[in-house]
């Protein structure tokens, strides 16, 4: 009744297509005298059919117009649905993360490996190349879940080139990759991976891990060996490369964006301080790495970060710290009296 109403106002009677059965008429020699006319059952019909037709154009823009609304609501109602459900997804996702939980995380995002989402991809391509690392995971396993992570960046900084995650995750994954292509291709991609670093540390300053890493890459190149150096002169009219002062100053800021964030970057600051020839800050640093508390595997093994092998796989930076203590200051040498100036 509702719509029948509302089509009412649709109807063209201005045009009297469907008048009654009766019509008053004024019939020649009648003397102006007025008479009525009983309409013939074909007319009636005729009239009936014009006014059926009119009804029906004219109620398919509305009818139109109606679909349209309900069927834009039912999309955004979709449209909500599914964004609540990929918030919901990323909340376990980073739950897991931060539990440790690694396989059970990559078990729950590769669920969603044909997602369009680029915070969801990253993170897949995070927990791949997690999976990668752990003790239990073949050398042919391995090589496949990095090629596997790599395809995740790739699709999730496609999705959002704004997304320093996503730029964040896709220079690792450049660089692990680089591990089965060849020295040429590793020093080729350094620039690439550098760039990304940088794009990320702008797209967030405060993303402690892309300076850490970016300092990594810094070290990398500055303890690169005379004869990695020399390839890369043949290889590029001006290879890659930096200082420790340089790496240094990333891994401090690292620090200063967030203090004790990993412990890898207590390593390397007191490793860059033993470079520089800085024993007693070195001594300190490398005595906060010792006391750090193990979260993760990572952790206990003392294993590489994400990219400490960076671009050159080059740099194993995962000697005991006690075997610095040694070195640096002897056996005998108490690490309390080892505080920066």
């Amino acid at each position: 009744m509702a719509l029948a109403a509302r089509l009412w106002r649709f109807l063209p009677w201005g045009r009297r297509i469907f008048p009654g059965p009766w019509l008053s008429r004024g019939v020649a020699g009648s003397r102006g005298l007025c008479c009525t006319r009983r309409l013939r059952g074909s007319e009636v019909m005729e009239n009936l059919g014009a006014f059926k037709r009119s009804l029906l154009f004219s109620a398919l823009p509305y009818l139109g117009f109606e679909a349209y609304q309900v069927f834009s609501q039912a999309a955004m109602v979709h449209a909500t649905a599914k964004v609540f459900r990929v918030e919901e997804i990323l909340e376990q996702a980073d739950y897991l993360y931060e539990s440790g939980e690694t396989e059970k995380l990559y078990q729950l995002l590769t669920q969603y490996k044909e997602s369009e989402d680029a915070e969801l991809l990253w993170r897949l391509a995070r927990a791949s190349r997690d999976i990668a690392q752990l003790s239990g995971t073949s050398e042919e396993e391995k090589k496949l879940l990095i090629y596997e992570a790599l395809e995740y960046a790739k699709r999730a900084l496609e999705k959002n080139e704004s997304s320093f995650a996503a730029h964040k995750w896709y220079a690792i994954c450049i660089s692990d990759v680089g591990d089965y292509e060849g020295i040429k291709a590793k020093i080729a991609n350094a620039y690439i991976i550098k760039e990304h670093f940088e794009k990320a540390i702008e797209l967030n300053p405060k993303d402690a891990t892309s300076i850490h890493l970016m300092g990594i890459w810094c070290y990398t190149f500055a303890e690169m060996p005379w004869y990695q150096r020399r390839i890369a002169k043949v290889l590029f009219a001006t290879p890659p490369s930096s200082t420790y002062e340089e790496a240094l100053g990333y891994f401090h800021r690292a620090e200063q964006v967030d203090p004790n964030f990993y412990s890898k970057n207590l390593l390397l600051l007191g490793k860059t301080y033993l470079k520089l020839h800085n024993k007693k800050l070195a001594a300190f640093w490398l005595m906060k790495a010792k006391d750090y508390p193990a979260h993760t595997e990572e952790d206990k093994q003392g294993s590489d970060s994400p990219g400490l092998t960076l671009v050159l796989g080059i740099s194993s930076l995962t000697v005991e710290t006690y075997y610095f203590w040694e070195q640096i200051l002897g056996p005998h040498y108490s690490p309390s009296c080892a505080v920066p100036t």
